[in-house]
């Protein structure tokens, strides 16, 4: 299943995220994934695996034509010409010499001069041919009118946390009414490893709704909020390392879930993030440097 973004490339609609995935793992999860049928790849140089990723990929035996790739420039690495470096040293890791999707992991709205600088960075990279569509990612609406209002290309993809628990609403309108499309990371709700993760939190995979819609089609809690994306024109990019799983993940293609059920599982908006406010200055964080290989 493919998605037409709104430059008119085309992505494959659920990917294989490697976020927390250490380099040891990410190969051969690559490598599981592309051998499953998935030809999306999301990471991120803050994952640290894109050389990983890139490794996983010419194991595969595929062409590097077949293999949507995806990665993120992090914040430090945001400024105009910081930025166009921070896309040879991606394409380095990954080695390759072109990027199908590239985007900025954070708004930063703190230094958000710096992001609208990166951004018109990917705009030189695209013009270029160096990528072939360029994005955000935790933009809200009001950084999103922000980074339109100062530069030129719509983003194609916006990527936000967003499962049944948490749904973003507002976020999705807005990346609707400007042709950007909305990618879910976390699209399961797999995010236990956030600080505050305690017994107040529950398990979108054992929610009754999920799994009882689950049990009438014969698939698994995860499989079915997959679906639910898919269904509403959403990419996804599920996160595993484990084989079974990733294959399991990528079996969505042959059932359909009714309207009933897909509004059953949006009434499950609990509108509590589990990851970090986008808002929220990170400087530590955000100070983090990429190393050049």
């Amino acid at each position: 299943m493919e998605l037409t973004l709104n430059n008119a490339v085309t992505m494959p609609a659920l990917g294989l995220g490697v976020f927390q995935s250490t380099p040891e793992q990410t190969t051969a999860a690559v490598e599981a994934a592309l051998a499953a049928g998935y030809r999306h790849i999301d990471t991120a140089a803050a994952y640290g695996n894109e050389r990983e990723v890139g490794e996983g990929i010419r194991n595969s035996g595929l062409d590097r034509s077949d293999v949507f790739i995806e990665t993120k420039v992090w914040v430090s690495d945001y400024g105009y010409d910081q930025t166009l470096h921070a896309w040879e040293k991606a394409a380095g890791k990954l080695g390759v010499d072109y990027l199908d999707l590239l985007i900025l992991h954070q708004p930063a709205p703190d230094r958000f001069e710096r992001t609208v600088a990166a951004y018109k960075a990917l705009e030189t990279l695209l013009a270029d041919g160096r990528v072939r569509a360029i994005g955000v990612s935790n933009f809200m609406p009001h950084h999103l009118e922000q980074l339109l209002a100062a530069t030129d290309v719509v983003p194609a993809v916006n990527q936000i946390e967003l499962h049944p628990y948490f749904t973003q609403p507002a976020v999705q309108v807005k990346d609707s009414e400007h042709g950007v499309l909305t990618q879910a990371w976390s699209p399961i709700g797999g995010i236990p490893f956030y600080p505050g993760w305690g017994e107040d939190r529950r398990s979108v995979m054992e929610d009754p709704t999920i799994t009882g819609i689950g049990q009438t089609h014969g698939k698994s809690p995860a499989q079915v909020m997959l679906r639910w994306h898919l269904q509403q024109g959403r990419s996804a990019i599920p996160k595993s390392t484990n084989p079974a799983r990733i294959a399991e993940n990528f079996d969505v293609f042959d059932f359909k879930l009714g309207a009933d059920e897909l509004a059953a599982i949006d009434a499950l908006d609990t509108g509590v993030r589990n990851g970090p406010d986008p808002d929220e200055a990170r400087e530590e964080r955000f100070a983090m440097v990429i190393p050049e290989a």
